[in-house]
């Protein structure tokens, strides 16, 4: 039946809604105008619970005139008929995002016009061509406060003369599907509120990134820009306007501008359909031979897992597990990794397990592939689908323009792009980096050893994307593959790349929430200790090819971006890395990366950790880690 969303008008009902709200605390605070944000059951798929309760905090006294009594503002009128307060406020400190965006704890975000700063900064910092009377789309990741946070970027995007916002319905929208959206609906930009693969919850974290047209994250020239106008802030100019209800689908209307709630599916699943060839990969998902699980980790994928999984491509409704977003990501860490998906990671290693299973997190861009009884690395992830893509996938028939990966994703990617003659580029970690190779021309494929895979038809790496590859060459594989025979598995694709390009042995180590402080000389030690190093120095058995801090440049803008990794690379092409992590919300996370490249195959069934072991050691003397942060042992190891 065709859909026809509804429309609501309301010019001439404003003043009526003003006048009623002064005398009205059920319609004049932010929070309880509508219903629905205080429920507990949200209405975007019947059994999308939230297992907590939004406060009333002040976070929002800057969204209705009537709440800002300490600060007085001076009412003016733009030209697209709202009115618009100009509410006083003062620079906050601690507002310059990180790799991918600001993200800090919730309780931070819900201070005093701690949220409406940075996003009037950010206002402040763009062109006027590039928002005015534009369109701008919002999403989320469906965590504690997006809700709020919703309101209130709407209303500042009105108030500084944006045209339209599209937002997904109950704010949630993938970070992938925002970038697919922004691209499609030719959006002037997008604002993204997840903080990713960390958790959720009145005492955990939030997190906010603004993308450009082309979907990709701001580059460092705004989001410095950002953060300069964060200390010098004076004023947010906030639309008086009511909470939009963003529990119903269609289109809401204040003067000029306007509010449209979408799926946050339709689109995205339009894509990967072009992307994808979806009988094929229905036809490995209906053998009564091959058994599939995906675990959503209760996070943004939930949304998306049965429309695509189950719908679309056949998969039984019980092979999503975890399939419901909750605002606190079911008292879980969101993380699809080793440690944090273990309920995913015990059932492919059970007793006659799965065929292939996967995990999604917080925010729908990252992944985690396993076989049964096998656990692909991010860095063999992306180099598979890479050597696979053209045979497997019809968006790649025509050949990939090049490969890139980040610069401590292990080298696996590299002798792909070699033996495929494809151009290759090594970048700094944050997807930003890949975004203006994409739109060169320069780059198909990329990944990162942090649970980070994609391709340029989006510019954010894709955990769903990630999934239905893996899928894909699964089912290429076994195309012609009679119910009797025995079916090509994970583990077999991945041995076989192994045996053609060699394995790269890696290993990373997170220690998660250092004091900042002992993260901070720790690198500062080794940025001493690099300073000094010279070729042919031994490390224990290892002799010395080069160390540095890793610089890039950007091959098409020619922008420089430094200190972004100390690398310690030996002669027979192994490598320890040491970096601070910019994407936790509190403290410092030291992470090493420990790689080996290994081309006998008789070696390649060792476990990483043994394998490792020799440089594993050698990291944590060289960096003297347990001295300058007082850990003994990671919290991950992936």
């Amino acid at each position: 039946m065709a859909f026809s969303p509804r429309i609501i008008d309301t010019t001439t009902t404003t003043t009526l809604f003003t006048k009623l709200s002064s005398n009205n605390d059920a319609l004049s605070h932010p929070l309880t105008s509508l219903s629905f944000l205080n429920s507990s059951y949200s209405p975007l798929y019947p059994n999308l619970f939230c297992s907590t309760k939004l406060p009333l905090k002040s976070s929002l006294k800057a969204s209705s005139s009537s709440s800002s009594s300490t600060s007085p503002s001076t009412a003016f009128t733009q030209s697209q008929g709202l009115k618009v307060n100009s509410v006083p406020t003062k620079p906050i400190e601690g507002q310059k995002t990180g790799t991918s965006g600001l993200r800090k704890k919730v309780k931070a975000f819900m201070e005093e016009n701690y949220l409406a700063n940075w996003i009037q900064a950010l206002f402040n910092s763009l062109p006027p061509e590039d928002y005015k009377n534009g369109l701008l789309v919002l999403g989320g990741d469906g965590r504690y406060f997006n809700r709020e946070a919703s309101q209130i970027i709407i209303k500042i995007a009105a108030g500084n003369g944006v045209g339209k916002i599209l937002v997904g319905k109950e704010g949630i929208m993938s970070t992938p599907a925002v970038s697919a959206v922004i691209r499609k609906r030719k959006a002037n930009g997008g604002f993204v509120m997840s903080a990713s693969h960390n958790p959720g919850g009145p005492e955990y974290d939030w997190g906010i990134k603004f993308n450009y047209s082309s979907g990709q994250p701001a580059p460092e020239s705004i989001t410095d820009k950002i953060y300069g106008n964060t200390l010098s802030i004076s004023e947010i100019k906030m639309a008086d306007i009511p909470d939009v209800d963003l529990s119903l689908l269609g289109v809401t209307k204040y003067g000029n501008f306007s509010v449209e709630v979408v799926d946050p599916v339709t689109d995205y699943l339009e894509l990967m359909e072009n992307v994808f060839d979806f009988p094929l990969i229905r036809s490995l998902l209906s053998r009564s031979d091959f058994r599939f699980v995906f675990d959503a980790m209760h996070a943004v994928t939930g949304a998306y897992a049965k429309p695509i999984f189950v719908e679309k491509l056949g998969a039984s409704l019980d092979s999503i597990s975890n399939g419901v977003p909750l605002e606190d990501f079911g008292h879980g860490h969101p993380d699809p990794n080793l440690t944090y998906a273990k309920d995913l990671v015990d059932i492919m290693y059970g007793e006659n397990g799965p065929d292939v299973g996967a995990a999604s997190d917080g925010d729908g861009d990252r992944n985690m592939i396993l076989g049964r009884g096998f656990f692909v690395t991010p860095s063999d992830s992306v180099a598979i689908i890479a050597a696979n893509a053209q045979e497997a996938i019809p968006y790649f028939w025509n050949g990939p323009k090049g490969l890139a990966r980040s610069m401590p994703t292990s080298g696996a990617l590299d002798r792909v792009a070699q033996k495929l003659n494809l151009s290759f580029f090594e970048v700094p970690t944050g997807w930003k980096f890949f975004g203006n190779l994409m739109d060169a021309g320069k780059l198909s494929i990329c990944g990162e050893e942090s649970f980070g895979t994609g391709s340029d038809h989006i510019r954010e790496k894709d955990g769903i994307w990630a999934v239905l590859a893996w899928l894909s060459i699964i089912a290429y594989r076994n195309k012609d593959k009679k119910p009797e025979d025995k079916l090509i598995s994970v583990s077999d694709v991945v041995k076989e790349h192994w045996a053609i390009y060699g394995r790269n042995y890696f290993s990373r180590y997170d220690y998660e929430e250092c004091e900042s402080d002992g993260a901070n000389k720790m690198i500062e030690y080794l940025r001493d200790l690099i300073s000094k190093s010279k070729t042919g120095d031994k490390y224990g058995s290892y002799a010395l090819q080069f160390a540095d801090d890793f610089t890039y440049t950007d091959p098409v803008d020619g922008s420089v971006v430094t200190k972004q990794g100390v690398r310690f690379v030996f002669t027979d092409g192994s490598r320890i890395i040491f970096r601070l992590s910019g994407t936790g919300s509190a403290g410092a996370t030291v992470r090493i990366y420990i790689e080996q490249f290994e081309p006998d195959v008789s070696k390649h069934d060792l476990d990483a950790q043994v394998a490792l072991k020799p440089l594993i050691d050698l990291a944590l003397s060289v960096s003297k880690l347990e001295e300058f942060t007082g850990r003994q042992k990671p919290t991950v190891i992936t």
